[in-house]
């Protein structure tokens, strides 16, 4: 991975596109793909590998451009659309593909206004851009104009290559983030395992909450998690938990805790709160990573705590079997 990112450059949302762009000097020519990559799931990396793949045998750069959010939340203010990863760990995902670039830009209202023309142009100017490779329905610019005709008549004036790749599908449906986020809902996280060829994750501080679990004698790690964030369905999960490198098997509920009349139930809020289990130590303000491995049980009301605690420990006796035999 060379160190060309524009990462940093998101932070000042005073800088326009060109002044982005002007800041990255790649040494050579690019192969480039652009899009908002949410969940870098399967279609994604199938897309990356084709970029990589063309510029290993033309000996240039490969690089992705995305955008530091939904260009639909800059668009629609009110409507943001729920990520599957924030920004930061979406880096990471697209830098562990082994793509040479990781180009960041601020998707802004003055970049939704520019037209095709300029934004290609800015991308050939300042990316060496030797050819674009893109989905088959990908659109860029202003109203998405860019559609991949427009984009060949522009190749072919600008003098660089277009190419629309084919989409990625399994069981008959194409990859999509949307598809990913209608699983999630549904809780069907062998579905969002297939479809991200990965475990779906949630990384979060660990926060104080009301510590009702270490009262019912398990102790849990409530996740700040911030409200763009897409969630599973509401429900138990056996889970990895990863303090730095090392995981533990765990529950964890998503929900509004309705057994103790949770004042935030009423609103929907919902919380993020995980049982370790063979784990000893305080995790307060520490972030851990939470991996989804399978749905156990909808979140229920429980007439007593103790009920409560009986179907708890019948959850972790079902995750170790799962995850610990």
């Amino acid at each position: 991975m060379l160190p060309l990112n524009l990462f940093q450059g998101r932070n000042d949302r005073k800088m326009g596109l060109k002044e982005e762009l002007a800041n990255l000097a790649p040494p050579k020519d690019t192969i480039i793909t652009i899009g908002v990559f949410d969940g870098v799931h399967m279609g994604h990396r199938y897309l990356l590998e084709n970029v990589k793949q063309r510029a290993r045998e033309k000996n240039l750069l490969s690089g992705v451009v995305t955008f530091d959010r939904h260009p639909q939340s800059a668009l629609q203010s009110g409507k943001d659309l729920p990520w599957l990863n924030e920004v930061e760990e979406k880096v990471k995902l697209l830098q562990e593909t082994g793509i040479d670039l990781v180009i960041v830009i601020s998707f802004t209202p003055e970049v939704a206004q520019l037209s095709a023309r300029e934004f290609v142009s800015l991308l050939k100017k300042h990316l060496k851009m030797h050819s674009l490779v893109v989905g088959p329905d990908f659109a860029l610019g202003r109203g998405r104009e860019g559609n991949i005709n427009l984009l060949r008549r522009l190749a072919q004036e600008m003098e660089f290559n277009v190419e629309a790749i084919a989409p990625f599908t399994t069981d008959g449906e194409i990859v999509s983030s949307t598809l990913i986020r209608q699983a999630l809902a549904q809780g069907d996280m062998i579905k969002v395992e297939k479809l991200l060829g990965r475990y779906f994750y949630l990384v979060g501080n660990v926060i104080a909450a009301d510590k009702r679990g270490r009262i019912l004698g398990f102790p849990t790690a409530n996740l700040d998690i911030p409200p763009q964030q897409a969630l599973p369905d509401n429900g138990v999960y056996a889970t990895i938990a990863y303090i730095a490198e090392q995981g533990f098997a765990s529950a964890t509920n998503i929900g509004t805790r309705p057994t103790f009349g949770n004042p935030e139930s009423s609103s929907g809020k919902r919380t993020v709160e995980t049982h370790l289990l063979n784990y000893e130590g305080n995790l307060y303000g520490k972030k851990i990573k939470v991996e989804f491995i399978q749905k156990l049980r909808d979140e229920q009301n429980f007439a007593s705590a103790e009920e409560l605690k009986a179907q708890i420990n019948k959850d972790i006796q079902e995750i170790k079997e799962a995850l610990l035999s």
